[in-house]
Parts: structure tokens; sequence; C-alpha cells
């Protein structure tokens, strides 16, 4: 069988439309999914797992259900891809640590649920890190995953299969995780749409705590519209998440409303990143391209410092010891050396300490808040660089640029705040840049408002990269 490229980049609200009509078998879309990822994951390792057999099984119930006029859901028939951090029942997920290589969850998280419930076809686990501690994507479990614009750089992580999943068209949507940008870097690196929800829009259930503020579920998409598809059948309350939002905010209808009125804050580097200039140039592109369309945007200065990615990194720490280190003393020799490194630091930091952390993260909050109360979002990039090369993120030095690479991870410290990383363009040498829209508290729908605006003026969904 031939891959059909132009199916496999066929947005997923298109596909499911398609499937709804009669137009298009749930059979085809999923086993050309499958033969792209044959093509795909031998060279890029997106995948640790995938279900030929049951996938195509459920495809052929889904078009049952189509000829005889069944209800169907909003995704009926359409491939999805789930992150291997994210239990699935009756079916390994593993971290990407050897600790988990043989688990086997006897449930579904709840936002696996809802999507197979909106007729979603899980076909495969995307590949992550180990604890999906990094914004690369390389695990003692599973290999390094590589980027498709360029396979000697990373995709990003901590979702990096699943953005070189929808990258490659192996599945027009696929689920992350983001803890410190991990869907958004990923959505970076590889030219698609990424989404960190306001918190608790999407019910966080796979962690030892209920309580955790760093969290989310997210997709990375195609489309805006995806993005917000997706959204669309996942969220909502549920009492496996605590502090899940008892009645979000709606998304209302799609297309979404022009931005015209709309008051916006751009900040190149966040008040301490060294940003790289065809970053910066694409930003200024695509904030000209909200102008055009009516926005109003105002170049502010954030007076953020470096200390608040030091903040974050204090509060991964503790995450990553309180979660995962009960295994330390049995797998310390089987682990990636920076989740150790990560696990012994956050033991040894005090109560008083980790309380403090809070005043210094009010403090930040307190920098960013008058710039929302003056503007419905701000706009800023979620990568200061391109994708760096497989050498980690901290060490990069493309075109001699020295200095951290990401800037997603102050968001996840004021976690209400929805955050859309959106494509702005490429580079010289060809990798893709992106922006981020961060908004008011709860605000996803004026997120995806934006970002449909930008994806309206600089089109990306027809660029492929050249896998």
């Amino acid at each position: 069988m031939t891959v059909d490229l132009d199916l496999c980049y066929t947005p997923a609200s298109v596909l499911a439309r398609r499937i709804r009509e009669g137009a298009l078998s749930p059979v085809r879309v999923v086993e050309n999914a499958l033969e792209r990822i044959g093509e795909i994951n031998p060279r890029l390792n997106a995948f640790c797992f995938v279900y030929p057999d049951e996938a195509l099984e459920l495809a052929r119930e889904a078009e049952r259900k189509v000829a005889s006029g069944e209800p169907l859901g909003p995704l009926h028939g359409v491939p999805v891809a789930i992150k291997d951090l994210t239990p699935t029942r009756g079916k390994r997920t593993t971290l990407g640590s050897h600790v988990y290589e043989h688990w086997v969850p006897d449930e579904d998280a709840v936002v696996v649920q809802r999507l197979k419930a909106a007729g979603a076809i899980m076909i495969g686990k995307t590949t992550t890190p180990e604890f999906a501690h990094a914004g690369t994507t390389s695990s003692p479990l599973w290999g390094v995953t590589s980027n498709p614009w360029d396979p000697d750089r990373t995709p990003g992580g901590s979702s990096g299969g699943s953005g070189v999943a929808v990258a490659t068209g192996c599945v027009p949507l696929a689920e992350g995780t983001d803890m410190g940008g991990s869907v958004r870097i990923p959505a970076a690196f590889c030219g698609v749409v990424g989404l960190k929800p306001s918190l608790g829009r999407i019910p966080m259930d796979i962690l030892p705590s209920g309580f955790d503020s760093l969290s989310h579920f997210g997709p990375l998409a195609r489309t805006v519209e995806d993005a917000a598809l997706f959204l669309s059948v996942t969220e909502g309350p549920h009492d496996r998440d605590p502090i899940s939002q008892r009645d979000p905010l709606p998304l209302g209808d799609w297309p979404p409303a022009c931005v015209d009125g709309l008051k916006l804050a751009l900040s190149v580097d966040l008040g301490y990143r060294a940003v790289h200039p065809d970053v910066e140039a694409n930003l200024r592109a695509a904030a000209a391209v909200l102008r055009d369309q009516g926005a109003e945007v105002e170049e502010v200065e954030i007076g953020w410092s470096e200390d608040i990615e030091l903040v974050w990194e204090e509060y991964w720490s503790v995450f990553l010891a309180a979660f995962f280190g009960q295994h330390l003393d049995e797998w310390r020799s089987r682990m990636d050396p920076d989740v150790v490194a990560y696990i012994e630091h956050g033991l040894k930091l005090g109560a008083v300490a980790y309380k403090r952390l809070e005043i210094a993260r009010t403090g930040f909050w307190a920098k960013l808040a008058p710039v929302l109360e003056r503007a419905d979002a701000m706009l800023c990039p979620t990568c200061a660089k391109p994708a760096p090369l497989h050498r980690g993120l901290t060490s990069y030095t493309a075109d001699d640029m020295p200095g951290g690479v990401t800037m997603t991870c102050p968001f996840n410290l004021f976690g209400r705040l929805p955050v859309l990383s959106v494509p702005t363009g490429f580079t010289a040498r060809g990798l893709p840049t992106a922006m981020q829209i961060v908004g008011r508290r709860f605000d996803d729908a004026g997120v995806l408002r934006i970002g449909h605006a930008v994806e309206r003026g600089r089109p990306w969904a027809d660029r492929r990269p050249p896998v």
C-alpha cells in the first residue's frame, strides 16, 4: 500500500467530518496512518508502541457505525496517539523508564477515556524521556527521538514523540503532558500547534498527588481548530482531579470571532533570554499579522530575571523526588543521570525553603499581572532558539548564541494562564520557530482565538518536513 501523504496531513476536524458524511472510510484512514508510522518510526523513533490489529478492528467497527446511522462522536474514526506517560488500560505504560517497563495499568486516564468516548482510535503510544523530565526526548528504555526537520536535532520534549507523530502526518492529533513546556517545546521545534490549557481544564489524574499545580494535559495538533476540538472533548470536571475546573469558560463557536479591538502585549525576551534573530523576526511578523487584523500590539518590559527558571527547577526537583525518589536505591544505575541529579537535589530541599519558593513565585507574578490587566493576552517566543542538536538544551550554541533555549516553564508557575504555541515561520536553515500566546486566567477561548488569527495570516499546515 502506498502512503497517501495528503490524507496523512488532513486535519482531524476534516477527517471527522468526512467520515461522518460517509465520504471517507475510517479503515482507510487507519491503514494509511499505520503505513506512515512504518515509514517514519525507524528513522525518528516517535512511537514506542503501535497497535495495528486493534486499531484496524476499531476502524472496522467505526465504519459499521457510520453505515448503520448510529450516533457518532466528534472524533469518530480519527486515529490519535497517546504519550507513554499517560496510563492506558491493558497496555504497557513505561514512563520512558526501566522502572515501569512492564507496568500495565488497570484503567485509562480520564483524558484517554474521553478521547475514546468521542470516537477516537488510539493507534499507538509515543516516546517520552524518563518520567517526562526533560525538554528533549531520550530515555534509557527507548533511546533518542529525532526532529523531522533535521534528524540531527531534538524534537523537544517531553512530548517529543507526540510532536513528531503529528508533524510527520502519522496522526492528526496526539496527547501530551506539560509540566514545564512539554507540549509547547515539541510543538515549537516540530512546527505544529501545542496547547497548555488552563490548570484543571482537562482533569489531571495520573500523579500520586491530586493537588499538583504544574501539570497539564494538552494536545499537539496540525491546526488551532484541531487543538480546540481536542480540548472540547476532554475538558470538564472529574472527581479524580479535585482541582479540575467545575464550570470551564465556553470555547464558543468555530471559527472564533476576529481579533479586531484586542489589546496584546509583546515581550521578545521576557527580560532575560537572548533570542535568535530569526525567532525574533518571525515573532514580530506574527505580531504584525495580528495588527493587520485590527489588534493593538504594544511592546512591554516584563522585568523578569533568569531566577524564575531557577524557581521552576526547584519545584521540578521536588516533584521528581516526591513522586519517583522511592525508586532511586534500586534503579539508580538504570536511570537517566539527569533524573538522578534532580531527585537527589529535591530530596535535600527543606520544607521551609520549598515554601519560600511561593514568595519568589508571587514576586514574578506581581510583574506579569499588570501586563495581563491591561492586555487581553501576551505574545512571546516559545523557545528562544530553533531546535538544538542532540546535546541538550542548556549548552546549546546554535549560530554561536550561548544561553538557555526554552521560554515555557515560567508559565507553569502560573498554571491558570492558558498558553498556546503556534508556528511563526522558519529560520534561514529551515527550522521551525514559534510564538506563545499567554492568556488571562482561564481564558482558553481567547488564546485559541488569537492563534487562529495568526494561522489565517501565516498558515503553516501545508508545510511538511522532508521525511
